[in-house]
């Protein structure tokens, strides 16, 4: 065949091609959007801190019968001391953890981690810092992206019980102010930033207890750290009273959620939310991320886990 052949005959298949891939067949359905929105499960759904603990892997392997896509780790919960400093034996579990969480096909998503950056103490929030920092570690040794913060409380009210009896309201410490309260914290936070930044995790600061127990204590800190390695971690359980205004004027921060739900009665509380109503706030703000349940209920959690993840489905159109 001679050039111009060839040419004429590649031109005319290209015709060809060109005029079936207009043809859309009738069996064909058409493309839809996925949703942005994937599920987690925290591990903190399977222990609350009061019955043996549940290993970490236990909780992987629940969520890959479950077809969630995530786990978020209790720091807690996992089997290495919570305060001492990393050893090699503790950073070979996190491996082992890491391996496992890939060969069944989780992501590990989030650390929740415990600390306390109110008090007056500069030693003991240079403490906390560096329990953080340490956090920051163990969570990229996981190829956890994100870390959940606490701001901390003032510790008048000793007991968490007796707190939430108190809906989670204390006094201020005697003998300082809540403006110091809050510089101590974000001292604190601005401490960590660089580590975070190097280790590619973000600081999730959680609408807690303590100065983030409400919208504008949480919004205070963030305005004060521009950092994009420092955002908002919604917790849908802990506004206590009038919940959806207060969650609208966090969702835009917002860089990772926490679902709570109650199946048999919360642990300290419960609270009857409308995830509907919830992930319209959520998709309103334009969050795209994980929606990790927290069951905290007393019901069975192999019972009561399976039915919040499709409560969680059903008001998220997964």
């Amino acid at each position: 065949m001679n050039r111009r052949a060839f040419l004429s005959r590649s031109a005319a298949t290209a015709a060809t091609l060109a005029g079936a891939s207009s043809i859309t067949p009738a069996s064909a359905a058409p493309a839809t959007a996925a949703s942005p929105i994937k599920l987690g499960i925290a591990s903190y759904s399977y222990w609350h801190f009061k019955t043996q603990r549940v290993p970490i892997e236990t909780v992987i392997d629940k969520a890959a019968q479950l077809g969630v896509s995530g786990v978020d780790i209790l720091h807690r919960q996992m089997d290495i001391p919570e305060k001492e400093p990393l050893t090699a034996d503790h950073r070979s579990y996190l491996a082992r953890l890491k391996r496992h969480a890939f060969k069944k096909g989780i992501d590990l998503v989030a650390l929740s981690i415990h600390q306390d950056f109110v008090d007056p103490d500069p030693a003991y929030r240079r403490q906390q810092v560096e329990h953080t920092l340490k956090c920051i570690e163990i969570a990229y040794a996981l190829g956890v992206p994100c870390i959940r913060l606490n701001s901390g409380r003032w510790n008048t009210i000793a007991s968490f019980d007796d707190l939430m009896k108190a809906r989670g309201i204390e006094p201020v410490l005697p003998g300082v102010s809540e403006d110091e309260g809050f510089k101590w914290c974000q001292d604190c936070i601005q401490e960590c930033l660089a580590k975070a930044a190097e280790c590619g995790v973000i600081l999730a600061l959680e609408n807690h207890w303590g100065l983030t127990r409400t919208p504008e204590g949480l919004i205070r800190i963030l305005d004060a750290i521009p950092s994009p390695w420092l955002g908002g971690l919604m917790d849908t359980g802990n506004f206590l009273e009038d919940p959806y205004p207060k969650l609208r004027q966090i969702a835009s921060r917002t860089v990772y959620v926490q679902a709570k739900t109650y199946p048999g009665g919360g642990e300290w509380y419960t609270l009857d939310l409308d995830y509907q109503r919830i992930a319209g706030i959520l998709k309103e703000a334009g969050y795209t991320g994980y929606v990790s349940l927290e069951m905290e209920g007393r019901q069975d959690p192999d019972i009561a886990v399976p039915e919040s993840v499709a409560l969680l489905k059903k008001a998220f159109g997964l």
